[in-house]
């Protein structure tokens, strides 16, 4: 009797131990999910690629057991989607280019339109730029990390982790200015 009394037990707290780290999942892939997907979609340009990449990001830190190397867990994420897009890219062998988006047939407002053309402009630029590049910028602009940690996610020094974004904002300034964007 003592036996299968031990064993309930154990099996009680392992069934309690499952529950607590499927809710701490749910709370990580809530609270970081979006920022992981606008990321690995500014990476890859296609909405279907990044939304695989976030999926398989979250898997891959829910089961790695290692230490984390980055101060944030953000980071951490970002990290790996970086990895896996890169892990996409040797795959294929050759750069994925966006292809041309029709804009909204619905109406809507004049400014709207403008601003949907402008940033379909920007990422087809972007897209151009070797992915180093196109991620300091995007890690620095869209997610608000600072150098320090940009440059350790990508694994440069601080200086060069500023040279790669200051170079792809003048890129854009000038090639947007060439085309009347602003």
């Amino acid at each position: 009797m003592h036996c299968n009394i031990s064993l309930l037990y154990a099996y009680y707290n392992q069934r309690i131990y499952q529950r607590k780290l499927m809710i701490n999942f749910q709370d990580l892939y809530e609270s970081y999910g979006n920022e992981v997907y606008r990321f690995t979609l500014w990476l890859t340009g296609d909405q279907s690629e990044a939304e695989d990449i976030t999926s398989e990001t979250f898997i891959r830190a829910w089961v790695h057991n290692s230490k984390i190397r980055t101060e944030t867990l953000k980071a951490y994420l970002f990290t790996i989607s970086r990895n896996i897009y890169l892990q996409h890219q040797r795959k294929k062998k050759r750069q994925v280019v966006l292809e041309d988006v029709h804009p909204d047939p619905a109406p809507g407002p004049d400014k709207l339109t403008e601003s949907q053309l402008k940033l379909q402009r920007v990422q087809r630029v972007l897209q151009t730029l070797p992915e180093i590049d196109r991620a300091a910028f995007v890690l620095r602009v869209q997610h608000e990390l600072p150098y320090d940690e940009i440059a350790r996610v990508l694994e440069l020094s601080v200086t060069a982790t500023k040279v790669k974004v200051y170079r792809v904002r003048k890129k854009l300034i000038a090639t947007c200015i060439d085309k009347e964007v602003y």
